[in-house]
């Protein structure tokens, strides 16, 4: 599959002229519009003339010497839950097509316009971004791109398989309970998925407020990393890569290695000979707090009671327009009373509490990102098989938003294997820093 470079690559293109522009948005329109590929279910809209116009308009301005940014004339994709001036924000759902325009750009999409970027269209997801799988009933579903029998994972589906097939540079998706990093592990990307409120949530459709936040998929972290600080209103700047050798990382026993399929497996101790060999100290560490994790989503967690929360007067217009997976889902919540929601909090507190006690003299958390490769369509067709695969794909994942960390997937797996995730997590706030000792080890895993 022809794909595009990293962003950096493409800047630099363009800058010295070896590319326009016009160019790399006719390339990203025509992987889309190929028959024979997934763009017709990796994106619910594209705007082929408003992109070719953004497009134009950039090579306009930078032949007149004016670059607004380091996204100039750089084409990429937006999930289909941030608002977008003059368009109806569906959220991967039939229920909000009578929603109107939205009047303005989500903050997080403004700021990459201002960037300069060729925003490109609208791209699949789990309806309401509830599932980790990406399966969508309304707008299909798209292949992955290593193997189209399989999921792409999600939420953010397309956003994952844009830029995996080739079909934008980088994607913009959301992350709930691993919606970025799930996609980015099963289609071989690197995501990030920031602190919670590090980018702001305006003008996003929300699943479960104390947990949302927004990230992006890319082909490399610097990658990432510079979406990332323009999305949050940071002087983009390239993070400086800290040495193996320099790192600490904690791997939990508990909860995170079970059940982890021989591909998942393999890569994973591969990876942490590689690093170690590399100079890396690594120590498996206890961590029984997270076996209490299961029992906090027994009757739904954090997203049916708040998904519940605002669902309530769309389901009594529209509920016969939402896929019934994802309906039974949110409407668990209405079963949840408020002292489970405030034994909810209060569980989560003393979570976090315990991660920080765990974390202390590591410098981050490292486990598999999912512990199975991706499913094909086939084992997902009973709904017992649905719940249960979706439940263990978004184990590890969900463990960094309860726990209110940042995390990075980054692609460990072999040549020739089915991609593979390594996530490392790190402290509250400390972003900068997870980026940094991460562009370590993705380097690391490149020799």
């Amino acid at each position: 599959m022809e794909s595009f470079g990293t962003l950096a690559q493409l800047a630099s293109d363009l800058a010295e002229g070896r590319s326009s522009s016009l160019a790399l948005t006719e390339q990203a329109l025509a992987r889309i519009e190929d028959p024979a590929g997934e763009g017709a279910r990796a994106f619910v809209t594209v705007d082929r003339a408003k992109a070719l116009a953004q497009a134009e308009a950039s090579d306009r301005l930078r032949a007149a010497g004016v670059v607004p940014g380091p996204l100039a004339g750089i084409p990429i994709s937006v999930k289909d839950l941030f608002d977008v001036q003059g368009e109806v924000t569906r959220a991967g759902s039939r229920a909000l097509d009578d929603a109107a325009p939205a009047e303005r750009d989500a903050p997080a999409i403004a700021r990459l316009r201002a960037a300069g970027a060729v925003i490109l269209g609208r791209t699949n997801m789990t309806e309401f971004a509830y599932s980790g799988l990406g399966l969508n009933p309304h707008f299909g579903t798209p292949g992955n791109p290593h193997d189209h029998s399989r999921i792409p994972g999600g939420s953010s589906s397309g956003a994952a398989v844009s830029v995996a097939d080739g079909m934008a540079a980088a994607a913009i998706g959301s992350d709930t309970g691993g919606s970025v990093r799930i996609p980015a592990a099963l289609c071989g990307l690197a995501g990030f998925k920031p602190t919670a409120k590090r980018v702001p949530l305006q003008g996003v459709v929300p699943l479960a407020a104390s947990l949302d936040s927004v990230g992006p998929l890319a082909r490399s972290l610097a990658c990432c990393a510079l979406l990332d600080s323009l999305m949050a209103g940071r002087t983009p700047a390239a993070p400086e890569r800290r040495p193996v050798a320099e790192l600490r990382l904690a791997v939990p026993r508990h909860y995170v290695l079970e059940d982890l399929d021989a591909t998942v497996g393999s890569a994973f101790a591969r990876t942490l000979t590689r690093l170690s060999e590399q100079g890396a100290r690594i120590e498996e560490i206890d961590f029984p707090e997270l076996d209490e994790i299961p029992a906090l989503g027994a009757k739904g967690g954090f997203p049916a009671a708040e998904a519940w929360h605002w669902h309530r007067p769309l389901l009594a217009r529209a509920g016969e327009r939402y896929d019934p997976r994802v309906r039974s889902r949110i409407e668990r919540g209405a079963a949840m009373t408020a002292a489970d929601y405030l034994a909810l909090l209060d569980a989560r507190r003393a979570l976090i509490a315990a991660a920080r006690r765990r974390m202390q003299g590591f410098d981050v958390l490292l486990l598999p990102t999912v512990p199975i490769v991706a499913p094909t369509f086939a084992e997902l067709e009973s709904d017992e098989a649905y719940t249960r695969l979706n439940l263990l794909i978004l184990r590890n994942p969900t463990v960094g938003n309860l726990l209110d960390l940042c995390g990075v997937s980054l692609p460990c797996q072999a040549p020739g294997e089915l991609p593979v995730g390594l996530m490392l997590m790190g402290r509250h706030g400390h972003d900068q820093a997870l980026l940094q000792l991460a562009g370590g080890v993705e380097a690391a895993l490149a020799t």
